[in-house]
């Protein structure tokens, strides 16, 4: 065995900035997709451990904690028998119940700095602190990053612990191992609440570790609401307090503009001691101005002393109120040194929920002019908890720019009545019991055992119609590229696409470089393309085309597919063989065959979460380096239509003749 070199023992793993999770919106997950871990309040911190045991605590933002957690860095190193480790967790201090009280360690801070200021360069150990792991990002010489959430807990969980009251790991619960012992995420939660802890984070458990991004793939649901704020002013105290700090005045970022906007005040939840400090501390930074985009009202800042923005704190609030943006009954939590202002952002505005419609099992609704029942609202459809209900209310809301990629093209359906995880069929001849105002097409079977026989597929022309398949578990929406005619039997191929499926070792990073230089050479031959995720894995790039041939769009694409394999073999490959696949990004040229389909702009997908095959700019598929950049569900794309609107809108209108000739130089009819 190759003796290491000392230097490389004593070298610290490089840092990971940290995943970050995403709030649930009020909704905690459930289903067998999930696992759950207890909320903590405290600083979060990697832990980096060299193969020699020196071991580094960095903070969330960047910031060195070795020093002022000395008992934490010593208590895992020799225990990894010589191997490398990160570990993602959060350093906590505990009260005499042995609860987790982030108040304790906010005072422990405050004497440390006192401390350090002093000129003191020995241990600083006042109050016992642990640090809680819930991640392992690197082992020996492996990074984890990319591993699923389960094989990154079952690692961490092997990692021996011979000091828990110092370094110990956070529980994990999965959705299963609950159901097994009778109970549910919400009897977990209550447990969580009676046990002092903030609440749980629902971790996909498929998921890989996506560093400085909140994906959906986990979820805090907090039994309390906290807000990270940036102290922009105080107000002088009166009758008890005079002489000293009073209240707080509060700013964070817009979540839509960036701009620093006025949030209210704090006044509560300081000790004397507090006051004097903080007052102590923004007395030196203060300046002659308001430091927000907007002026905050007057009454609100009488007697105002302002402050550069640069600290931040963290106070509880039971409401943000909607129109002002401003939180309510706040009260002082402590200063966060772990977080800086950039990422201080303010909590968006809920709309109050409508009552919900007593329970039923079916109900009848109005879309657009026509009455439907649906049934099994609740019922989940994906391992994440996403119901029929919330299927409905997708396809609902994404109607209008959804209904103009189907318009005309008859419509496979791929159904999952048990949900994602159940059985699950194409279905193409409308189904039996079909309301009679839905529109068909007859059509001749294209598939291998068609013999002759007739299909009829569904038109899904209008609102009624998208409800009654997603009422059905018709997650999927697939369609050809073309259009039925005058004449029943007419196909008119109206659409070029390309197919970027990534082999194993490959994601949707590599595709987005192809689809680059699918862009340009499409651009060169006089057609505007258009790009869109798979909402799976890989991606689609299309464009709008004239051509009288049926055969005409998949000759073209082929011809360029094996034009891309020959320029760039160790990248692409044009065959479909699966075992030519691996480390290469498949063009699948193919969907552009008559009896091929393709999923439809903005249809949901039956995977592990409600993802939705998403437009997108190419300024995004340039800027993609990582593949979780391009993943979006249905809450996502709702909100991209509602700024950006339909990226694809403009492929009709950009029909231009299919090329004459095609990339090699060879003839095609048109």
């Amino acid at each position: 065995m190759a003796r290491v070199a000392p230097s490389a023992r004593s070298r610290v793993p490089d840092w990971v900035e940290p995943m970050l999770a995403k709030p649930d919106g009020g909704r905690l997950r459930s289903g067998p997709g999930w696992a759950y871990e207890y909320k903590l309040d405290g600083y979060r911190c990697a832990m980096r451990i060299a193969p020699s045991g020196t071991t580094v605590l960095t903070s969330r933002n960047g910031i060195d904690f070795t020093d002022e957690f000395p008992t934490l860095a010593g208590a895992l190193g020799v225990a990894l028998g010589g191997r490398a480790a990160v570990l993602d967790g959060e350093i906590v201090a505990c009260n005499e119940a042995g609860q987790i009280e982030f108040g304790l360690l906010q005072e422990r801070r405050g004497r440390y700095q006192k401390y350090r200021t002093a000129g003191h360069h020995e241990p600083f150990e006042d109050a016992r602190v642990r640090f809680l792991a819930f991640d392992l990002l690197q082992l020996g010489d492996t990074r984890l990053l990319e591993q699923p959430y389960d094989e990154r807990r079952r690692l961490l969980a092997a990692l021996p612990m011979p000091a828990p009251d110092r370094v110990s790991i956070v529980p994990a619960f999965t959705f299963d191992e609950l159901a097994g012992d009778g109970l549910t995420p919400q009897d977990l939660l209550d447990r969580a609440g009676s046990e002092g802890y903030e609440g749980l984070i629902a971790k996909l458990r498929s998921s890989i570790y996506v560093p400085g991004h909140r994906p959906d793939a986990w979820l805090k649901h907090p039994l309390i609401q906290t807000q990270e704020v940036i102290l922009c002013g105080w107000r002088p105290g009166q009758r008890g307090f005079t002489g000293t700090l009073g209240s707080l005045l509060l700013g964070a970022h817009d979540p839509g503009t960036g701009d620093l906007v006025y949030l209210g005040d704090v006044g509560t939840g300081f000790s004397r001691h507090e006051r004097a400090e903080l007052q102590a501390r923004l007395e030196e930074l203060e300046r002659r101005t308001h430091p927000f985009a907007t002026a905050p009202p007057r009454e609100d800042v009488v007697r105002a002393h302002w402050v550069e923005p640069v600290l931040v704190g963290e106070v509880q609030y039971r409401q943000f109120t909607r129109g002002a943006g401003r939180l309510r009954h706040t009260s002082w939590r402590g200063l966060r040194a772990d977080r800086s202002p950039d990422e201080v952002i303010a909590p968006r505005a809920v709309e109050p929920a409508a009552a919900p419609p007593p329970p039923a099992k079916r109900i009848t609704v109005q879309a657009g002019k026509r009455r439907l029942t649906l049934s099994n609202l609740d019922k989940p459809l994906y391992p994440d908890g996403f119901t029929k209900g919330e299927v409905i209310n997708y396809y609902s809301h994404i109607a209008p720019v959804l209904l103009p990629h189907l318009a005309g093209r008859p419509v496979t359906f791929i159904r999952f009545p048990d949900g994602v995880g159940g059985q699950q069929f194409f279905e193409k001849n409308v189904a039996k019991g079909a309301p009679d105002w839905l529109r068909t097409v007859v059509l001749p079977s294209s598939g291998s055992r068609g013999n002759g026989d007739s299909v009829e597929y569904a038109l899904i022309e209008e609102l009624a119609a998208l409800v009654w398949a997603a009422n059905m578990a018709a997650l999927e929406l697939h369609v050809p590229q073309w259009k039925v005619g005058r004449e029943a039997k007419a196909r008119h191929p109206d659409r070029l696409v390309f197919d970027l499926d990534p082999g194993e070792g490959t994601t949707i990073v590599e595709c987005c470089r192809v689809a680059e230089r699918l862009h340009d050479a499409l651009v060169a031959d006089g057609l505007t393309p258009y790009a869109k995720t798979s909402g799976s894995k890989g991606m689609q790039v299309c464009a709008g085309i004239r051509t009288r041939s049926p055969r005409a769009p998949s000759a073209y694409a082929k011809a360029l597919a094996e034009q891309f394999a020959a320029q760039t073999p160790a990248l692409v490959t044009a065959k479909m063989a699966k075992a030519l696949r691996p480390g290469k990004v498949f063009i699948d040229w193919s969907q552009n065959n008559p009896a091929k389909t393709t999923i439809a702009a903005y249809s949901l997908r039956g995977r592990d979460r409600p993802t939705v095959s998403t437009p997108l700019t190419w300024d995004e598929v340039r800027a993609c380096r990582r593949a979780a950049e391009l993943v979006f569900t249905a809450d996502d794309v709702l909100g991209r239509v509602e700024d950006l609107g339909d990226l694809m809108a403009g492929i009709d209108d950009t029909r231009a003749r299919l090329p004459n000739r095609l990339p090699d130089g060879h003839r095609t009819a048109s």
